[in-house]
């Protein structure tokens, strides 16, 4: 006996007429007559008493009827709170981002996320990637926000919007017009982090493709706040986003320079661990954060970023 035996018994025991029960169904009458035969047989019981007028329910088959009828209110209370719980979503949910992917996106964001799940408990944590992985790895942070490597190895990931890096100098250095071509960032003094990081990473790229030795004037392994300040007290310049700096070249305190000659670009996506099993509703959560992404791109709150194409090839220096 399984639960389509006990709603094909209990339609019959409601209708009282195996003929019309059949019509209910979409069934044959035989097919119904048959499973109800059978159902008897495997019990050792008789369910129905039968005459010309229908069928009526023996004393074995009112109790049948009642767990029945319970199982049917079980299962409809299951896809209920199944559904309820989806609608719900997650119970916790764990975002970590770059330090730029987190300032321009994690105050929008959270509004949206609350809106949608205004009972989920949302942590937004913000780090170097060399600090995220290993938390996403894990299982500690459900989605990552991340400039993806030329190389990503293990990650499983979903290309968000492509970013260009521009040269940040203090507003009053000696640069003519608004770009500069890549090769001339070998006469230019950077503050860059130490190899390890991604943005430095990329400047050698540049530096081997393009026939040049970096100018490393200072490292930084602190935050980009730290690299900003260091660049508006002149100790000189770096490569950053666009949107890391838009309050400072707002305010006239630093400016950015495009690199001429070649398009340098970097993939903002969102990133899984391999060979770990999604938490539920990541998938809405990753809608979200796409459609906030994008309307702030088509806004304009996202200085220097676009959304991919689909099916173009991730971007690298």
């Amino acid at each position: 006996m399984n639960s389509d035996d006990l709603e094909l018994f209990a339609q019959v025991a409601k209708s009282a007429s195996i003929s019309r029960a059949a019509i209910t169904l979409g069934a044959d009458q035989s097919t119904i007559s048959r499973r109800v035969g059978l159902l008897e047989a495997n019990l050792g019981v008789r369910l129905f008493h039968r005459s010309g007028r229908g069928v009526t329910l023996t004393d074995r088959g009112k109790q049948l009827l009642g767990f029945a009828m319970t199982l049917s209110a079980t299962l409809s209370e299951a896809e209920r709170a199944m559904r309820d719980s989806a609608h719900q979503g997650p119970s916790k949910l764990c975002i970590a981002a770059q330090p730029t992917i987190a300032r321009i996106l994690f105050g929008r964001l959270g509004h949206d996320l609350k809106a949608r799940y205004p009972l989920t408990q949302v942590r937004f944590i913000e780090g170097l990637a060399a600090d995220i992985l290993p938390r996403l790895s894990e299982g500690l942070v459900d989605i990552a926000l991340l400039y993806l490597p030329e190389h990503p190895g293990a990650l499983q990931y979903d290309p968000l919007l492509i970013e260009s890096v521009r040269l940040i100098t203090p507003a009053d250095y000696p640069l003519p017009g608004d770009s500069v071509d890549v090769c001339e960032l070998g006469d230019i003094p950077l503050i860059l982090p130490s190899t390890h990081h991604g943005l430095r990473l990329l400047v050698e790229s540049l530096a081997n493709r393009h026939g040049f030795s970096s100018n490393v004037a200072l490292e930084c392994d602190g935050s980009i706040s730290i690299t900003k300040r260091l660049v508006l007290e002149k100790c000189g310049c770096t490569v950053l986003p666009e949107a890391a700096v838009i309050e400072e070249v707002q305010a006239g305190r630093l400016k950015t320079y495009r690199l001429a000659g070649h398009d340098v670009q970097r993939t903002i996506a969102m990133v899984w661990p391999k060979n770990r099993i999604a938490a539920d509703g990541l998938w809405v959560v990753s809608q979200i954060i796409r459609q906030r992404a994008t309307d702030m791109v088509e806004q304009g709150m996202w200085p220097g970023a676009c959304s991919p194409v689909p099916g173009q090839a991730t971007p690298s220096p």
